[in-house]
Formats: structure tokens, sequence, C-alpha cells
């Protein structure tokens, strides 16, 4: 499977950004998609994960500012990035974990919130 995330980009905070991620196949039943994001000098961590039937998982330092959603009609999952701060400076990776637990990873995009 192949992802591949856009809509990064400079934005001051207070701002929004939309990130896309597309995936090369369709999602399958079991199919988990997810937002990750890594700072300079952090470890990789979760922002948002959500399921084929829509279940959804939020990091605490996001909630009620983004939304992800999916669009199984078109292989797509989306960040809605709202009130964003600079410590939401980092690049963002799309993840698809399927039934068998393989993780697959987009090509990462970078999303910089300026005070």
């Amino acid at each position: 499977v192949q992802l591949q995330a856009s809509g990064g980009g400079l934005v001051q905070a207070g701002g929004s950004l939309r990130l896309s991620c597309a995936a090369s196949r369709s999602f399958f039943r079991f199919d988990v998609m997810g937002w990750y994001r890594q700072a300079p000098g952090k470890q990789r961590e979760l922002v948002a994960r959500i399921t084929r039937g829509g279940s959804i998982v939020y990091a605490d330092s996001v909630k009620g500012r983004f939304a992800i959603e999916r669009d199984n009609a078109k292989n797509t999952v989306y960040l809605q990035m709202n009130n964003l701060k600079p410590e939401d400076t980092a690049v963002y990776y799309c993840n698809l974990e399927d039934v068998t637990s393989s993780l697959y990873w987009g090509q990462g995009t970078l999303v910089t919130v300026s005070s």
C-alpha cells in the first residue's frame, strides 16, 4: 500500500490546515488509518486514528482542535487542524494498519506554526 500525504505548510498560530492522505488501494474492513507527527528532537507520536467503522482516538493535546475523517469511497483520510499552536509544528505522517497489523507510512508533510 502506498500513502500520499499532502496539505502541510506554514500557518500563523490560531490558523487552520487540512491534511489529506490518499491510499493506493481501497480501504478494507479492518484497516485503521492514523495521523502521527514527529517534532524535531522528539519521538513520533499518535495524533489521531480512525477505524473503517468510524471509531476515533485523539491525542489529548489535540482534542477539540483537530478532527480526523475518512472517505472510504475516495480511499482518503483527512486531518482538519484548527486553532493551531506553535507546539503543533512537526512532520505529519499518515499511517495504515491492516488486519495483519502490517504498518504502512506516507512520506510525511511538514506543518510549521509561527507564533
